[in-house]
Formats: structure tokens, sequence, C-alpha cells
């Protein structure tokens, strides 16, 4: 009876070592970030044109200083 314990308690301590083949969670986390981080930088690239045109019209309306004359 004693060895059939050690046998099982031998059994629960061991690690089991498979073999998987895919992409781990890591790799996974940072694919996904590149993918979103190149997303994200070509929304901006194609939107600066018209970022510059709302900054130009802004400087050229007063920007903050024009509270009086723009409400």
């Amino acid at each position: 009876m004693r060895q059939q314990e050690e046998i099982a308690m031998e059994a629960g301590m061991r690690r089991r070592t498979t073999v998987r083949a895919g992409v781990s969670g890591r790799q996974l986390l940072v694919a996904q970030g590149a993918m979103i981080g190149g997303l994200a930088l070509t929304l901006f690239v194609k939107e600066l044109p018209g970022i510059v045109r709302e900054l130009r019209i802004y400087r050229m309306t007063g920007g903050l200083r024009a509270r009086r004359r723009y409400p």
C-alpha cells in the first residue's frame, strides 16, 4: 500500500513534457502589438496632411488668444 502511495506522489510531482507545435503566447502578443502599431502608424501617416491643415487654420484664427473674437 505504501509503495502505491509513493508511486502516486511521484507521478503527481512529475512535470509533463509535451512537445507543442505552434506559436507561444508571448510570440502571439508581439505579433498582435506589431500589427496594431503598424495600423496606427499607417492611419497617422494617411491623416497627417489634414492635421497639418487644421493646425495652420487654428494658428491663423489666433489659437488660444482668440477667445473673445471667436466664441
